[in-house]
């Protein structure tokens, strides 16, 4: 059974190129109500513990590099069908391939810099949006 929130990070290319606001209306426009939100930056260790599922992955360093480069924003999103639902707003992970007026093709430089995160399953949303909030920082 699907829940109704998942979890999202702007990424800092999206943060550092100044899309946060157009980011964020386009998730107001697709129906999520934003229930945690904070701009924070990731340190390496964090970034790693986050991404640890990729640790044996060729990308695994790359990523986590990029991750704490510079501030991202994080946010748990509500709507019915939340995980599905946003994962059809942001798009493929390769913005080339990305439908058109989704966030991706709209915002992402390239595969590595993609803009947005958004979490792949109901499970992993709940442990996303617990890494990096607490129950009382949700609305």
């Amino acid at each position: 059974m699907a829940t109704n929130r998942t979890f999202t990070m702007i990424k800092p290319d999206a943060v550092k190129a100044g899309n946060i606001g157009n980011i964020l209306q386009m998730i107001n426009n697709a129906g999520f109500r934003i229930v945690a939100m904070k701009l924070t930056q990731l340190s390496p260790a964090t970034a790693g513990q986050f991404y640890a599922v990729h640790k044996e992955r060729p990308f695994y360093g790359e990523l986590v590099e990029f991750m704490s480069s510079g501030p991202i924003v994080a946010a748990i999103l509500e709507k019915d069908n939340a995980v599905a639902d946003f994962r059809t707003l942001i798009g493929a992970t390769n913005p080339s391939e990305a439908a058109e007026g989704t966030i991706r093709a709209k915002y992402a430089k390239s595969i590595g810099e993609n803009a947005v995160h958004g979490a792949d399953s109901d499970e992993n949303a709940a442990i996303e949006g617990s890494f990096h909030f607490g129950g009382v920082e949700m609305c």
